[in-house]
């Protein structure tokens, strides 16, 4: 763009801001974004924030310079550092308590970043608090400045690297005993300004997050006496509150880390005890922020001490640590379940511990504070008196009652699943027991079921033959509740089948109700039947009769779906002369609605908007492909290979009719994998005419799932004479339109599902037909497409690109397709270590590592020598020091890290050595 001129920037400022005029509000916006990404931009956020001349333009400009030096600071040569450090100096030191905060921030954390990237700037804090300390004026942009510069020193845009880090963080700790006196000083001078006071807590908390203070030194420091002073008095500010919680917590979180017991982490664990009461009294004041706060508190308390509870209370008596547990299970029992849910990670974490350790003494210390949080889960997960049908979906309290499951099913082993079985059961049975209590009971119990021994014979035939004989008037929560826990009950139905019956009765009965009972009937019907096969093969009279109604029950699509996976696993186990005609009944009814809707006439579908919509029957009958799993012996044929060939037609028009639609393409493929899964070989009279439709479909229309249904082709056909050459000319077809699209600018970003089906197709051929694939002309432009794929960070796209150059090169190194793949390695394997070594350290996540590290391995087992060659260049040819001219890595790093990588022996080793590289860059 033309250099701008600040008054332009001020006009378009002024245009975004003011004129009514929607359209050139968005010009505006635009023309900004393209400033703020101009190398003028530096020079005129300066000049604006100089001239102050009004709240939008100095905003603006205080946003463009943080942007700036956060995204752009390779733009400046290093001579021009000191000049922008001293202009925004300037800048801060013209800010006073009036200055609006959004400013403020933005300066700060232009100065702070900048502090962190230049590395000629020696002791940054210490040059700020010589500079500003005494000026009281400057208190709160120095208590800004102070917050930001230990929160941005882990900050991803800046990507200062682990050297770099390592000597900020060696630099703050020693400035640390300064920061901490300056604090001090300004709490100590009377100042009564609330929101100082809170940036003084929360500029404490940033430096101890960063492990920067020694402990002892601040273990009797006056702000941490303060914050229990605050925390302790009723009237503190919502704020103030807030800070000094967040404080006291990291202190916890450091004091963990560091493993530091004795002097502040005692002190800590007697304050923090002492504050029950004044929990108490935010309860009794329904001050519910408050009590957020505390119970936050009370949980770390207990997170940080977890490792030492545990350990130390193996022997007869608990550590003393674990009454903190009391103080946790009190906010449990606040009358508000958020603030129960504050310490359900805790909880998790508990029970994962116990778990691991697998000792039932230790254990039984747990079991009383593991009952005491049950019986304060199951009153909250109780519906009001006065509520209405079930438990809205959607809503806070259904993901409460989500959460209340998964929390009971973690800590459920401590207490035992029987044993609360029956604490709920003694409930239901108590006196003049109200109809919401018993409901939260039956859901607790139905949590549990699952684990109940299929041999328990006290307490479950009684609850069993309560939900069969439940009243016609009881309330609709409770029989939706019975309905889920006598599918939970399923193991124990398989083995007491003179139940399954009149389950099955109550169950059938269910489905013809509305209002959700028959959605929660199917999913327990299907779970019956996908643990009693068995026994259910003698209903299948009675299921077929349930599929024939099916769109006549009120039940929700997926359960709809569900309940067609039971039928179908039922199907499976028939014999092969019953099995045919029923699978071809169950297909029929979806067939028939999608050949209809295929052929343009979708009279008789009910008139509903799902029934118009053919993904809807798709979802269907891939359902029924997927789950009617017959046993083949070899040479037989299947049962189901005349049901799926026979149906062949009617997806074959789908595919047509709806090429358009990509949605609707993925369903269909979706449903002709299953199909070809179901059938494998046998589905041989469709693959040419599948094929041919695909690849032409493909190329008029890039859908993704065509290539993805190919690598199911592949992989089923691949070994069969006669049809490796017709795949082959398939992937040939894909590989034209494929590249065009990738080939775009952004391509392979903006199509990571091409990618991971391409790949994931290419990838087949080498597991199915390496020798035909090698040789064929096809390998070299899928090889360079695959070297340009290796910077994509989209997870799936990335595994499917790896997995391609791991199966090239992993093969019995004593066969034929040796001298082929030394030839792949002697012409891309430099490039191929290149691009993963540049992947790895400006493009990956840290957690995609790991695939990386596989293809590193598998060149390492072709020539050791080799990989250390192509590593050494690699490593040569990355940048040395970052924009901020700090060095980013020595020379006995990069040393070190070519032998770590030539020298491991696992992929696990290798993907540290490349995590640990990668963080030199970060």
């Amino acid at each position: 763009m033309e250099p701008p001129t600040a008054e332009a920037v001020l006009q378009g400022v002024f245009t975004l801001y003011n004129d009514p005029n929607n359209g050139e509000k968005e010009k505006a916006s635009k023309w900004l974004e393209e400033f703020q990404k101009s190398i003028h931009s530096w020079k005129i956020a300066d000049e604006l924030l100089r001239q102050k001349h009004d709240l939008n333009s100095c905003t603006f400009a205080a946003q463009t310079m943080r942007n700036k030096i956060q995204n752009s600071f390779h733009e400046l040569p290093e001579t021009a550092h000191e000049s922008l450090r001293q202009s925004l100096l300037e800048h801060l030191s013209h800010i006073t308590i009036e200055t609006k905060s959004v400013i403020v921030t933005q300066l700060s954390l232009a100065l702070a970043d900048l502090a962190l990237l230049m590395s000629s700037w020696q002791k940054p804090v210490a040059t700020l608090l010589q500079r500003f300390s005494n000026n009281p004026n400057m208190m709160y942009a120095l208590i800004e400045l102070l917050t930001l510069i230990p929160e941005e020193v882990n900050s991803r845009h800046l990507r200062l690297g682990a050297n770099r880090r390592k000597e900020i963080l060696l630099d703050l700790e020693a400035d640390s005993t300064m920061v901490g006196e300056y604090l001090t000083m300004c709490l100590m001078n009377g100042n009564e300004n609330e929101l100082v006071r809170s940036k003084i807590l929360k500029c404490f908390t940033s430096w101890v997050q960063i492990n920067a203070f020694k402990l002892p030194e601040i273990s009797d420091s006056m702000i941490i006496v303060y914050c229990f002073q605050l925390l302790s008095n009723g009237s503190t500010s919502q704020d103030l509150h807030e800070s000094a919680t967040d404080a006291l917590c990291s202190l916890l979180h450091c004091i963990e880390l560091n493993n530091s017991r004795g002097g502040l982490d005692d002190k800590l664990f007697g304050g923090i005890m002492c504050l029950e009461e004044a929990y108490n009294m935010s309860v009794a004041q329904e001050d519910l922020d408050k009590s957020m706060n505390f119970c936050r508190l009370f949980t770390v308390l207990v997170e940080s001490n977890l490792a030492r509870i545990v350990a130390g209370s193996d022997g007869e008596t608990p550590h003393y640590a674990v009454k903190s547990l009391d103080l946790v299970l009190n906010c449990v029992g606040h009358y508000d379940y958020e603030v129960a849910e504050i310490t359900f990670n805790m909880w998790s974490r508990l029970s994962e511990d116990l778990y691991q350790a697998n000792n039932y003494q230790l254990t039984s210390h747990f079991k009383p504070y593991v009952e005491r949080l049950i019986a304060a889960l199951y009153k909250h997960s109780q519906l009001d008196p006065d509520h209405d049908g079930l438990v809205e979906e959607g809503g806070s309290f259904k993901d409460f009652r989500f959460k209340v499951s998964e929390i009971i099913k973690d800590v459920i082993f401590i207490v035992s699943s029987i044993s609360c079985f029956k604490q709920m059961f003694l409930i239901l049975q108590s006196p003049n027991v109200s109809w919401e209590s018993s409901e939260a009971a039956l859901f607790i119990m139905q949590n549990v079921a699952r684990n109940i021994l299929p041999e328990e014979s006290e307490v479950v035939p009684k609850v069993v033959e309560a939900i069969l004989n439940l009243p016609e008037n009881c309330h609709i929560a409770i029989r939706y509740t019975s309905i889920n826990i006598l599918g939970e009950l399923c193991d124990w139905i398989d083995s007491n089948p003179e139940t399954l019956q009149p389950v099955l009765n109550f169950l059938l009965f269910a489905l013809q109700q509305k209002n959700g009972l028959a959605t929660a009937a199917a999913n327990s019907l299907q779970s019956i039947c996908s643990t009693c096969k068995k026994h259910m093969v003698g209903h299948i009279s009675g299921l077929m009769e349930i599929a024939r109604c099916l769109d006549s029950f009120d039940i929700q699509t997926e359960s709809a779906i569900g309940l067609l996976k039971g039928i179908s696993i039922i199907i499976g186990r028939l014999e092969a002369a019953q099995l045919t005609p029923a699978m071809q009944e169950l297909c029929s009814f979806q067939v028939e609605a999608l050949s209809r809707l295929t052929n343009g006439d979708d009279d008789g579908l009910d008139g509903k908007k799902s029934r118009s919509d053919p993904g809807f029957w798709l979802d269907r009958l891939a359902s029924i492909y997927r789950h009617v799993s017959p046993t083949v012996r070899a040479n037989e044929v299947n049962p189901c290979a005349f049901v799926i060939i026979n149906n062949w037609n009617v997806l074959s028009r789908a595919l047509e009719r709806y090429k358009n639609d990509s949605k609707i393409m993925e369903r269909i493929v979706r449903c002709i994998r299953y199909a070809i899964r179901c059938i494998g070989k046998q589905a041989m009279p469709i693959l040419e005419p599948l094929v041919k439709q695909i690849i032409t479909i493909y190329s008029g229309h890039n859908h993704s799932c065509l290539l993805y249904l190919g690598s199911i082709l592949v992989d089923e056909f691949a070994y069969e004479e006669g049809c490796t050459q017709g795949l082959l000319n398939m992937l040939q077809a894909f590989i034209q339109p494929t590249f065009a699209v990738l080939q775009m600018e952004n391509g392979l970003k903006n199509h990571p599902d091409m990618v991971d089906d391409f790949f994931r197709l290419a990838t087949r051929f080498i597991q199915r037909a390496p020798l035909q694939f090698l040789q064929s002309p096809l390998v070299t432009p899928i090889i360079q497409c695959g070297l340009l794929a290796c910077t994509l960070d989209h997870r799936d796209a990335n595994i499917s690109v790896m997995r391609f150059f791991c199966s090239l090169l992993r093969h019995d190194r004593a066969n034929d397709l040796e001298p082929m793949v030394q030839s792949i390695l002697a012409s891309h394997g430099e490039a191929l270590i290149m691009n993963l070594l540049y992947s790895s350290v400006f493009c990956l996540h840290s957690y995609m590592l790991s695939d990386v590290a596989e293809v590193f391995v598998e060149i390492k087992q072709h020539s050791p020598h080799q990989l250390e060659e192509y590593v050494k260049k690699a490593v040569d040819s990355l940048p040395k020091k970052n924009s901020g001219g700090s060095v980013t890595v020595t020379h006995e790093q990069m040393v070190q890290f070519v032998s770590n990588v030539v020298n491991s022996h696992t992929a696990r080793a290798t993907t540290q050595a490349l995590q640990d590289f990668a963080r030199l860059y970060r």
